[in-house]
C-alpha cells in the first residue's frame, strides 16, 4: 500500500510543552528524549522492512525506502510521578497510558486525576504514565512515517529510556489499544495487566474495514481529509456523547492546529491494515496471537455507539482473552474516556485485581451465609415437561391465535421441543450459543425456548416492551449467534442491523427469505429434527445446573435495559419458589399477562394461557380478555401488571354473567412490577370474589422476593411506615438493608435492624448469576455483599417491626436537600390522597446536596389537566399542605411518563429533567 499524504505530512517539528488546559495539570507535563535507540531497547518485537511500500513522489513527498527509525526523538508525556512523591507516597506500579488517532494523551487527564484522588485517600498509589506518540500531540514531529511495527518499537525504547521495571499495566484506546498491547506482548516479564478501550487486533476477512475509514481511505481523500483539513479530527470531535464542551474540544484541537500539525493523524489513518497485503498486516497479526498467549487480567472498556470500533472487535478480543472483565458503557461511543466514567471504572477494577500492584492468589469461596437455606438445582427446568410428555391434557392456550384459541397438549409440545432441539443441534446450535427470541409469548416461542434450554443454548429474551431502541441495544448487545424471530422481529433485525443467523417461525416467500437473510424456518427445524429422531439420534447431555441458560433483559424503566444471566440452576431456584410460595404445579391453570410467567408455566408443569393482548403495551388487556383467557385454560391463577390490572378493572363493565361466573373460579391473583395500591386490589377482588390477591415484590434479577396479600396491604396502610409495603421474605430469601449516609448513598453496613433507610439488599437461591458484559454493574450490585447469591436491588426501602419490607423508591431517585435526604415514595403516596390528584410524582431539581423538590401530578375529575401547566393556587396549596416536605412548585400533567414495559413506573428522572427546563423559563410541553 502506498501512502497518499501531501508534502506537510514529512514536516518536522520539536516537542513542546502544551499550553494551559482545562483538567490539565501543567506539573504532570515532560518533555522526554529518547536517545538514538538499538533493537534492543525496543522490546524484542520485530522491526519493520516495508516490504516495497515507501512514500509517494507524486504526493510531494520525497520517495525513500521505509525502515525503522531509531534516531534520537523528544516525547511528551503526562507522568504523575512528581505528583506522588509530593505526597509523599511510593507507587506500587506504573499504568501506562496509550492514546490513538486523531487525540493525545489527554484524552487520559481523568485517570491521571483520579490516580491521586485515590492516593490521597489512602488507596493504592499507580503512577501514570500517559504519552504522546511520535508525531502526535505535543511529540516530537519527526518527518519519517511511522508503522505498527515503529510504534511498538518506538514506546518500548521511550519505557526503557524511563526505567519502568513493573508492575505495569497498560491501557490503551483505538489505536493506541494496538500499540499498548504490542507493548505487553514484547514485556511479559514486567506485565501485570493489560486495559483497553475500543480498540482492535484483528480484521475479518469476511468483514470490510467501518465506513467511516472506507470513506477516508478513498482515492484522493486520504490526505484532505485528515491533513490537509482537520475533518478527520473534528469528525472525531463530533461523535462524542454527550457532545464535548467547547473548551475540551479545543483541548484536542490544541496540538493539531494548522496542516503542518497533523501529518501524524494521515499517517495512522494510511497504516491501518486494510488486508493482509497491507505492510502492518503482518506486525497487527504477531501482536493478535501473542494476545491470546497473555495470562494477566484483561478490562475490556467498550462504547457500543462506535462508528468505527464495532462490537465485532469486542467479540474478537473477548475471545482472545477469555479471562477478560468487560464492561459496555450503554450510550458511550468512540471518545470512552470522555463519554463515560473510564477512570472510575478502571481504579474500581485494579483495586480488586491488583490491590497491591500485584494479583493476588486465588481466595477460597466462603460458604454463603444462609448455608441452611437451600434449593434442588439439581431438576432440570424441563423436568415436568418430561415427565407430562404422555398426557393428552392441555398444556398451553394461545388466545390470539388465527381463527380463535388453539390448544396445545403436553404430549404435542414435548414432541416439539424435541424436534426443534434435534433440528437446531444439525443445523449446528452448540452449547453456550446465544439464541435472540424475538417471538410473542404463545406456542412458538415456548417450544423454542425449551429446545434450546434442552441443548444448553442460552436464550435471550428481549420483550418488546422494551420499545424498538431499547431491543436494538438489548440484541446487539448481547451479540447473538443466532435469531429466531416472527416477521416484525426479523425486519428489524434487517432494517437495523442486528447480529445473528436468522430464523423464521413462519413460512416466508423466496424474495421475503433473501431481503431478510432468512437461512431456515422453524417448520424446517421440527422436520430437520424429526427426522435425525426418526434414524435414532439423541439429543445432547442434558447441561450442567451452573452453565448459562438465559438472558432476560431489565425493562429499562431506569436506564438502559441490562442483559440478566441466569444459570440451569438458578432458573430451576426461580420455579421452585414460586411453587412453593403460590402452590402452583400439575393441573394449575395459569393465565400470564407477563411473559416471564407465562414461559415458566410449562416448567412449572402449570396449564398456561396467554391472553389476547398487545405485549407491548399491557394496560391494552381488556375484563373480557381475562375472563376468556380463564374460561379457556380452566384457571385458578392469574398474573397481571399493575397497567393491564388497572385496564382489567376499567373495563369491568363489559363483562357478561358467563364471564363473572369463569372470574369466580380464580382462587389466586397476583399483580407485580410496580406499586399495586389496595383500591386496585379492592376493585380487582370484587371481580374475581374468591380469589386471594397478592402484590409479590421482586425484579428481573430476581422474580420473587417478597409477597404481601391484601389483608396485609390494608393492615400496613394503617401504619405510619412510609413507603409500599411489599410484605415478608419469601422462602429462602434474606432481605436487608445498606443504610444511607448524609449524601443519600447507601455505605453503611447491611443490617436487618427495624426502621432503618437504606437499600434494599436480598439474598437467595434464585437471585441472577450476573450481568452480561457489566463487568462495573456486576461489581455494584454485589459491593459489601459476602454471599454470593447475594443482590443490591437499587431499590431504596426500610423493614418493620415485624420484618415487612417497605419500598420508598429507587436510590437514583433520592434527593438530597438541604433539609436532608428524601426518598420519593412517602411524599408521593400523600400527595395522591389530595382530592383531585391521581398519580403523582415526586423529582428534584438542582445539585445534590441542595436539590429543591418538585411534586408533578395528573389531575381527575373537572380538574382534570389538558396541557401541563403549573398547579392552580388552591390545588398547589392543598399538595403541599399535603407533601410533609418542602416543595419548590407544583406542575399538572395529563399523563406521568412511566416505563414501557409495565406502563407503571413513574419516570422520576424524565420528570426532573423536564421540571429542570420548564422552571428555567423553557417550553411548556409535556414531560
Amino acid at each position: 500500500m502506498r501512502s497518499r499524504l501531501p508534502r506537510v505530512a514529512a514536516s518536522t517539528a520539536p516537542a513542546t510543552q502544551p499550553p494551559s488546559l482545562p483538567g490539565l495539570d501543567p506539573t504532570w507535563s515532560r518533555l522526554v528524549t529518547v536517545p538514538e535507540w538499538s533493537e534492543s531497547r525496543s522490546g524484542g518485537g520485530p522491526t519493520w522492512a516495508g516490504s516495497g511500500a515507501s512514500w509517494s513522489s507524486r504526493s510531494g513527498v520525497p520517495a525513500e525506502p521505509v525502515g525503522t527509525d531509531r534516531a534520537a526523538r523528544t516525547w511528551h508525556l503526562l507522568d504523575t510521578a512528581g505528583s506522588l512523591a509530593a505526597l509523599g507516597v511510593e507507587p506500587v506500579g506504573t499504568i501506562l497510558c496509550v492514546h490513538g488517532n486523531p487525540t493525545w494523551s489527554y484524552l487520559w487527564r481523568s485517570v491521571l486525576r483520579t490516580s491521586l484522588e485515590v492516593a490521597q485517600t489512602g488507596g493504592p498509589a499507580w503512577r501514570v504514565v500517559a504519552v504522546d506518540q511520535l508525531d502526535m500531540g505535543f511529540s516530537e514531529r519527526t518527518g519519517v512515517e511511522r508503522g505498527l511495527p515503529q510504534r511498538v518499537a518506538d514506546l518500548g525504547a521511550l519505557t526503557d529510556e524511563l526505567g519502568l521495571t513493573g508492575p505495569v499495566v497498560t491501557l490503551g484506546h483505538d489505536w493506541g489499544g494496538v500499540v499498548s498491547l504490542g507493548w505487553a506482548v514484547d514485556h511479559p516479564d514486567v506485565l501485570a495487566a493489560v486495559m483497553t478501550c475500543n480498540t482492535a487486533v484483528h480484521q475479518p476477512d469476511d468483514a470490510p474495514i467501518p465506513a467511516p475509514l472506507r470513506l477516508a481511505l478513498g482515492p484522493g481523500l486520504l490526505g484532505r481529509a485528515t491533513v490537509v483539513t482537520p475533518a478527520f479530527l473534528e469528525t472525531t470531535l463530533g461523535i462524542a456523547h454527550p457532545k464535548l464542551d467547547r473548551a475540551v474540544a479545543d483541548g484536542y484541537r490544541a496540538p493539531y492546529r494548522g496542516a503542518a500539525r497533523r501529518g501524524g493523524i494521515g499517517g495512522f489513518v494510511a497504516d491501518i491494515p486494510v488486508d493482509a497485503r497491507h505492510r502492518s498486516a503482518p506486525e497487527l497479526d504477531r501482536i493478535a496471537a501473542g494476545v491470546a498467549a497473555l495470562d494477566v487480567p484483561a478490562l475490556l472498556l467498550w462504547g457500543p455507539r462506535d462508528p468505527v470500533f464495532l462490537e465485532r472487535y469486542l467479540d474478537d478480543l473477548s475471545e482472545r482473552l477469555p479471562q477478560a472483565d468487560v464492561h459496555r458503557f450503554e450510550g458511550a461511543g468512540h471518545l470512552l474516556p470522555d463519554d463515560a466514567d473510564v477512570a472510575g471504572a478502571v481504579f474500581d477494577w485494579i483495586g480488586d485485581r491488583l490491590p497491591d500492584g500485584h494479583v493476588p492468589a486465588p481466595a477460597e469461596k466462603s460458604l454463603p451465609v444462609d448455608a441452611d437455606q437451600s434449593t434442588d438445582v439439581s431438576r432440570p427446568l424441563g423436568a415436568a415437561l418430561e415427565d407430562l410428555r404422555d398426557s393428552d391434557e392441555p398444556a398451553l392456550v394461545e388466545m390470539a391465535a388465527a381463527g380463535g384459541p388453539r390448544t396445545i397438549t403436553w404430549r404435542l409440545l414435548a414432541r416439539r421441543v424435541d424436534e426443534i432441539a434435534a433440528g437446531l443441534d444439525d443445523l449446528g446450535v452448540r452449547s453456550g450459543d446465544r439464541v435472540s427470541l424475538l417471538v410473542t409469548p404463545g406456542a412458538d416461542l415456548t417450544a423454542v425456548l425449551y429446545a434450546c434450554v434442552r441443548i444448553g443454548a442460552v436464550v435471550v429474551v428481549a420483550d418488546a416492551g422494551l420499545g424498538l431502541r431499547g431491543l436494538t441495544r438489548a440484541v446487539r448487545g448481547a451479540r447473538p449467534d443466532w435469531i429466531i424471530g416472527a416477521l416484525p422481529g426479523l425486519g428489524a433485525a434487517r432494517a437495523l442491523g442486528w447480529p445473528g443467523r436468522r430464523i423464521a417461525t413462519v413460512p416466508l416467500p423466496a424474495p421475503a427469505r433473501r431481503a431478510l437473510h432468512v437461512e431456515h424456518t422453524l417448520v424446517d427445524v421440527a422436520r430437520r429434527g424429526a427426522r435425525r429422531l426418526a434414524h435414532g439420534s439423541v439429543l445432547p447431555t442434558v447441561p450442567a445446573s451452573d452453565a448459562p441458560a438465559a438472558i432476560l433483559f431489565t425493562s429499562g424503566s431506569t436506564g438502559p435495559a441490562k442483559g440478566v444471566v441466569y444459570t440451569h440452576g438458578q432458573l430451576g431456584a426461580v420455579r421452585d419458589v414460586l411453587a412453593a410460595q403460590y402452590d402452583i404445579g400439575v393441573g394449575t391453570g395459569l393465565v400470564a399477562g407477563f411473559a416471564p410467567f407465562a414461559l415458566l408455566g410449562p416448567a412449572l408443569g402449570a396449564r398456561s394461557v396467554a391472553p389476547d393482548m398487545d405485549v407491548s403495551a399491557p394496560r391494552t388487556l381488556t375484563a373480557r380478555a381475562v375472563a376468556a383467557s380463564v374460561a379457556a385454560a380452566d384457571a385458578t391463577v392469574v398474573f397481571l401488571s399493575p397497567a393491564a390490572l388497572a385496564n382489567v378493572v376499567a373495563t369491568a363493565s363489559e363483562l357478561t354473567d358467563a364471564d363473572r361466573a369463569a372470574l369466580a373460579r380464580v382462587r389466586l391473583f397476583l399483580s407485580a412490577g410496580a406499586p399495586v395500591s389496595a383500591a386496585l386490589l379492592t376493585a380487582a377482588t370484587e371481580l374475581m370474589p374468591n380469589a386471594s390477591a397478592h402484590t409479590p415484590y421482586g425484579m428481573t434479577e430476581g422474580l420473587l422476593m417478597t409477597d404481601v396479600d391484601l389483608d396485609g396491604v390494608r393492615s400496613a396502610a394503617a401504619s405510619d411506615d412510609e413507603g409500599i409495603c411489599v410484605g415478608l421474605p419469601a422462602a429462602n430469601v434474606r432481605v436487608r438493608i445498606a443504610p444511607l449516609d448524609a449524601a443519600g448513598a447507601a455505605t453503611g453496613a447491611l443490617t436487618d435492624a427495624a426502621g432503618v433507610t437504606g437499600e434494599i439488599v436480598v439474598v437467595a437461591p434464585h437471585v441472577r448469576d450476573h450481568y452480561d458484559r457489566l463487568w462495573r454493574t456486576n461489581r455494584v450490585a454485589r459491593f459489601g455483599v459476602e454471599d454470593p447469591r447475594g443482590h443490591r436491588t437499587g431499590d431504596v426501602g426500610h423493614l418493620d417491626t415485624s420484618g415487612r419490607l417497605w419500598v420508598e423508591g429507587r436510590m437514583q431517585h433520592v434527593l438530597t436537600t438541604p433539609d436532608g435526604v428524601v426518598t420519593p415514595v412517602g411524599p408521593e403516596q400523600r400527595i395522591e390522597g389530595v382530592s383531585g390528584v391521581g398519580r403523582a410524582g415526586v423529582a428534584g431539581i438542582g445539585p445534590r446536596g441542595t436539590q429543591q423538590v418538585v411534586a408533578v401530578v395528573e389531575t381527575t375529575g373537572g380538574r382534570r389537566a389538558r396541557r401541563p401547566a403549573l398547579a392552580p393556587p388552591a390545588l398547589a396549596a392543598s399538595v403541599r399542605a399535603a407533601a410533609g416536605v418542602p416543595l419548590a412548585a407544583v406542575l399538572t400533567v395529563p399523563v406521568l411518563p412511566t416505563d414501557i414495559r409495565h406502563n407503571s413506573k413513574v419516570d422520576r428522572a424524565r420528570l426532573s429533567r423536564w421540571a429542570t427546563a420548564v422552571l428555567s423559563g423553557g417550553r411548556m410541553v409535556r414531560p
